[in-house]
Protein backbone atom coordinates (compact mmCIF):
# COMPACT_ATOMS: atom_id res chain seq x y z
CA UNK A 1 0.00 0.00 0.00
CA UNK A 2 1.66 3.14 -1.27
CA UNK A 3 0.33 6.67 -0.96
CA UNK A 4 1.61 10.17 -1.58
CA UNK A 5 4.93 10.96 0.16
CA UNK A 6 5.93 7.27 0.35
CA UNK A 7 9.63 6.73 -0.37
CA UNK A 8 10.31 3.66 -2.53
CA UNK A 9 13.48 1.93 -3.62
CA UNK A 10 13.96 1.74 -7.38
CA UNK A 11 14.41 -1.87 -8.48
CA UNK A 12 16.09 -1.27 -11.84
CA UNK A 13 19.30 0.15 -13.27
CA UNK A 14 17.81 3.31 -14.76
CA UNK A 15 20.06 5.35 -12.46
CA UNK A 16 17.58 6.27 -9.74
CA UNK A 17 18.08 4.74 -6.30
CA UNK A 18 15.13 6.11 -4.32
CA UNK A 19 11.94 7.81 -5.41
CA UNK A 20 9.03 9.50 -3.66
CA UNK A 21 5.44 8.96 -4.75
CA UNK A 22 3.82 12.25 -5.68
CA UNK A 23 0.60 10.96 -7.30
CA UNK A 24 -1.38 7.73 -7.51
CA UNK A 25 -2.86 7.46 -11.00
CA UNK A 26 -6.36 6.12 -11.59
CA UNK A 27 -8.88 8.74 -10.49
CA UNK A 28 -8.88 12.06 -8.71
CA UNK A 29 -9.92 10.62 -5.32
CA UNK A 30 -7.62 7.59 -5.34
CA UNK A 31 -5.38 7.50 -2.25
CA UNK A 32 -3.57 4.16 -2.28
CA UNK A 33 -1.69 2.04 -4.82
CA UNK A 34 -0.65 -1.59 -4.62
CA UNK A 35 1.36 -4.01 -6.78
CA UNK A 36 0.82 -3.41 -10.49
CA UNK A 37 -0.47 0.15 -10.14
CA UNK A 38 1.15 3.09 -11.92
CA UNK A 39 2.26 6.08 -9.87
CA UNK A 40 4.11 9.33 -10.54
CA UNK A 41 7.39 9.62 -8.64
CA UNK A 42 10.03 12.25 -7.99
CA UNK A 43 13.57 10.88 -8.04
CA UNK A 44 15.20 11.66 -4.68
CA UNK A 45 18.57 9.94 -5.11
CA UNK A 46 20.37 8.90 -8.30
CA UNK A 47 23.79 7.73 -9.39
CA UNK A 48 25.94 10.18 -11.37
CA UNK A 49 25.95 10.21 -15.19
CA UNK A 50 22.69 8.27 -15.39
CA UNK A 51 19.79 8.88 -17.79
CA UNK A 52 17.41 9.47 -14.86
CA UNK A 53 18.51 12.50 -12.83
CA UNK A 54 17.76 13.56 -9.26
CA UNK A 55 14.68 15.75 -9.15
CA UNK A 56 13.15 14.41 -12.36
CA UNK A 57 9.49 13.40 -12.41
CA UNK A 58 8.86 9.93 -13.83
CA UNK A 59 6.15 7.30 -14.11
CA UNK A 60 6.70 4.04 -12.22
CA UNK A 61 4.95 0.74 -11.56
CA UNK A 62 4.96 -0.81 -8.09
CA UNK A 63 6.58 -4.27 -7.99
CA UNK A 64 6.86 -4.92 -4.22
CA UNK A 65 4.97 -3.67 -1.15
CA UNK A 66 5.68 -4.13 2.55
CA UNK A 67 1.96 -4.29 3.30
CA UNK A 68 0.68 -7.82 2.79
CA UNK A 69 -2.15 -8.45 0.34
CA UNK A 70 -4.43 -11.41 -0.21
CA UNK A 71 -4.37 -13.56 -3.32
CA UNK A 72 -7.48 -15.26 -4.70
CA UNK A 73 -6.31 -18.67 -3.40
CA UNK A 74 -6.31 -17.33 0.17
CA UNK A 75 -2.57 -16.89 0.67
CA UNK A 76 -0.99 -13.64 1.74
CA UNK A 77 2.29 -12.24 0.44
CA UNK A 78 4.42 -9.35 1.61
CA UNK A 79 7.93 -8.12 0.85
CA UNK A 80 10.65 -6.46 2.91
CA UNK A 81 10.38 -3.10 1.14
CA UNK A 82 8.32 -0.92 -1.15
CA UNK A 83 9.89 -0.94 -4.62
CA UNK A 84 9.06 0.39 -8.05
CA UNK A 85 10.39 0.20 -11.61
CA UNK A 86 10.58 3.39 -13.68
CA UNK A 87 8.68 3.06 -16.94
CA UNK A 88 8.19 5.12 -20.10
CA UNK A 89 4.86 6.08 -21.67
CA UNK A 90 4.60 2.65 -23.34
CA UNK A 91 4.86 0.82 -19.98
CA UNK A 92 8.32 -0.48 -20.84
CA UNK A 93 11.07 -0.25 -18.19
CA UNK A 94 13.69 2.46 -18.70
CA UNK A 95 16.41 0.25 -17.22
CA UNK A 96 17.74 -2.93 -18.77
CA UNK A 97 17.88 -4.95 -15.53
CA UNK A 98 15.47 -5.56 -12.65
CA UNK A 99 16.79 -6.22 -9.13
CA UNK A 100 15.08 -8.47 -6.61
CA UNK A 101 11.86 -10.44 -6.83
CA UNK A 102 8.66 -9.05 -8.32
CA UNK A 103 5.08 -10.04 -7.59
CA UNK A 104 3.11 -12.36 -9.87
CA UNK A 105 0.27 -9.80 -9.91
CA UNK A 106 2.16 -7.76 -12.53
CA UNK A 107 1.16 -10.40 -15.08
CA UNK A 108 -2.55 -9.63 -14.84
CA UNK A 109 -2.32 -5.95 -13.83
CA UNK A 110 -5.31 -3.96 -15.04
CA UNK A 111 -3.31 -0.77 -15.68
CA UNK A 112 -1.04 -2.21 -18.36
CA UNK A 113 1.01 -5.07 -19.69
CA UNK A 114 4.25 -5.50 -17.76
CA UNK A 115 5.50 -8.77 -19.30
CA UNK A 116 8.84 -7.14 -20.10
CA UNK A 117 9.42 -6.45 -16.38
CA UNK A 118 8.43 -10.02 -15.50
CA UNK A 119 10.82 -11.47 -18.09
CA UNK A 120 13.73 -9.33 -16.82
CA UNK A 121 13.14 -10.09 -13.14
CA UNK A 122 15.35 -12.74 -11.52
CA UNK A 123 12.43 -14.17 -9.52
CA UNK A 124 8.63 -13.92 -9.73
CA UNK A 125 6.82 -14.67 -6.47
Amino acid sequence: MVQMQTVLTVADNSGAKTAQCIKVLGGSKRKYASVGDIIVVAVKDAIPNAPVKKGSVERAVIVRTAKEYRRPDGTYIRFDDNACVIIDTGNNPKGKRIFGPVARELREATTGDFMKIISLAPEVL
